[in-house]
């Protein structure tokens, strides 16, 4: 059956028909069943979609999808008026809160693992002037200092919350909020379910904004503006997510009563996975989602995030951009995508620019395929991280510009035919034993300290600066054993576990592998040297897997650019 959702002409007391449309996405989720699309009309809708069922296969899903041709937004804010003017260029408005419900994220703070406040005060709610994010102060002074410099770009706001309201203080630049709309965040999620094992479902078409999310950290329920809380079979496309406090968009894990207790600690996180095996972490039950030419922005840590629950999926074809822009807090989880675990997961086709990091895997990436993605303006830290994995994985045909294009540190990787026009760092890690899984499986496998090197290199080319001379490795950072960066691969000629490179090419000063092997003389290539034959590659040096297994389905890599 087809439902529809007209804000203008429903009502939810209706049955639900083209003729007759509900005013809510809320009451077509109720009465939804597998089969069912939910077709919404063009309209502002001030709510979240907590859908109570899902489908019961890829046939017999339930769909959610904007009426084509409209423009249909889903916002978890509310506009607010009422301003006035409080002192110089200062104005105010009080909220009562009982007009949020059982959730005030103006109360609410964030924190969780691997969350650093830098000395800023951070909550959950934020405030938007026409469509864009304002900059949460840490006092009142700091929104009167703001007024004082009325040149400056960056706007604060500041709350007062008592016992029965929430004051907000705002600098709008000399102009008249009241003139303008004004936006706050009062719900957690704009589309998320609270149960887990919510399968199946598409959501189609959206603009999708404004979500006072919590940090999601791998060891917690990782609750986003939109997200599959846990389940399988989801289908996200064409829609625009932006403007969440955290998480742009959760492929990520349920939540328990340990969520936010590892420590900080590698031990900590193997308790989680443990635990999820525990709680359906199979191929059979949880991941299988494909996210689909998305346009993700202005999320403050991350565009699409997952711990455990992305595996088997497919993300491709999105725009990621606008990442952790404001910087006022820190952390270990910020990047335009932050995965851990993408077990046979294929990341291709994105183009993701302008975050801090472009693409963070974290963690068990085994047999997962990252291809055809554009990568660029990145410069907090870089395009692509590789952190303790164990292989074997496949980085193939992207285009990697930022100033640096890959941090390593990890073992067997394929990387093959890319362009590589920034530096290299990598490093071995030897303070934290990380997992592997069996083959095909979620099932740990074995625990070992990341040795660094066994990478194979094919194909690529790599752009130095032109100087020759700053293109030597050289140590950067605190960290022991130290980092090497440098353009090409020189500095993995020393790494523990001897890499392979073969039919690459360098350029402006890029420094060539000290045993690089021409085409001819590599059974890594094709006959005609327009493909890599993964097969011929051996076996992982510590998972012991073959390469062949390094991507979710194909053996064979052939050259893309």
């Amino acid at each position: 059956m087809e439902f529809h959702v007209s804000q203008s002409t429903g009502d939810d007391d209706r049955a639900g028909t083209h003729e007759k449309p509900f005013a809510s996405i809320t009451r077509a989720a109720e009465v939804a069943v597998p089969g069912d699309s939910v077709v919404v009309h063009e309209g502002v809708y001030r709510e979240r979609v907590n859908p109570p069922r899902g489908g019961e296969s890829h046939e017999r899903r339930i769909t959610y999808r904007a009426a084509r041709g409209e423009t249909v937004a889903i916002c978890g804010s509310e506009a607010v008026s009422g301003w006035t003017l409080w002192k110089g260029n200062v104005w105010k408005v009080d909220i009562p809160n009982e007009q949020f419900g059982s959730f005030n994220p103006f109360a609410t703070e964030l924190a969780g693992d691997w969350f650093d406040p830098r000395d800023h005060s951070h909550h959950r709610g934020m405030v938007f002037l026409d469509g864009h994010w304002m900059v949460e102060a840490d006092s009142l002074d700091e929104v009167y200092e703001s007024c004082s410099d009325q040149s400056q770009t960056v706007r604060f706001w500041f709350a007062d919350v008592t016992e029965d309201a929430t004051t907000l203080y705002a600098d709008f630049g000399g102009g008249d909020p009241n003139a303008s709309l004004v936006e706050v965040t009062t719900r957690e999620s704009v589309f998320y379910p609270d149960t887990s094992w919510c399968d199946y479902i598409t959501v189609d078409g959206f603009r999708l904004r404004h979500a006072a999310t919590p940090w999601a950290p791998p060891t917690a329920e990782q609750i986003a503006l939109i997200g599959t809380h846990w389940s399988r079979g989801w289908i996200i496309e064409n829609n625009e997510i932006s403007y969440s406090r955290c998480a742009g968009l959760s492929l990520g894990k349920y939540g328990d009563a340990w969520d936010n207790t590892s420590a900080d600690t590698a031990a900590g996180y193997v308790a989680t996975i443990e635990r999820g095996l525990e709680n359906g972490w199979d191929y059979d039950r949880v991941g299988s989602h494909t996210v689909r030419n998305n346009v993700i922005h202005h999320c403050e840590q991350a565009g699409i995030v997952g711990s455990l629950g992305a595996i088997g999926s497919l993300i491709e074809r999105n725009e990621v951009h606008s990442i952790h822009v404001i910087r006022r807090f820190g952390g270990a989880e910020q990047a335009g995508i932050k995965l851990h675990a993408p077990l046979k997961t294929t990341i291709r086709d994105n183009r993701v620019h302008h975050a801090n990091r472009g693409l963070w895997l974290d963690w068990m990436t085994q047999s997962t395929r990252v291809t055809g993605n554009l990568f660029y303006d990145n410069d907090l830290n870089q395009d692509f991280f590789a952190e303790v994995n164990h292989g074997p994985y496949l980085v193939d045909n992207n285009i990697f510009l930022s100033r640096i294009s890959i941090r390593d540190q990890s073992e067997s990787g394929v990387y093959a035919y890319n362009y590589i026009a920034g530096e290299i760092q990598c490093a071995a890690e030897h303070r934290r034993d990380t997992p592997w899984q069996e083959a095909d499986s979620t099932a740990l496998a074995g625990l070992a300290p990341t040795r660094g090197g066994d990478n194979h290199f094919y194909g690529n080319t790599f752009a130095g600066p032109g100087d020759v001379a700053e293109t030597e490795p050289r140590e950067v950072g605190l960290h022991s054993p130290a980092w090497k960066s440098g353009y090409g691969l020189a500095m993995y000629n020393t790494s523990a576990l001897p890499c392979r490179a073969a039919g690459n090419r360098y350029v402006a000063g890029a420094r060539p592998f000290g045993d690089e092997l021409h085409d001819a003389d590599s059974d890594a290539f094709l006959e005609r040297g327009d493909g890599v034959d993964l097969r011929h590659l051996g076996q992982t040096a510590v998972s012991c897997l073959p390469f062949r297994r390094a991507a979710p389905t194909d053996e064979v890599v052939y050259r893309r650019l």
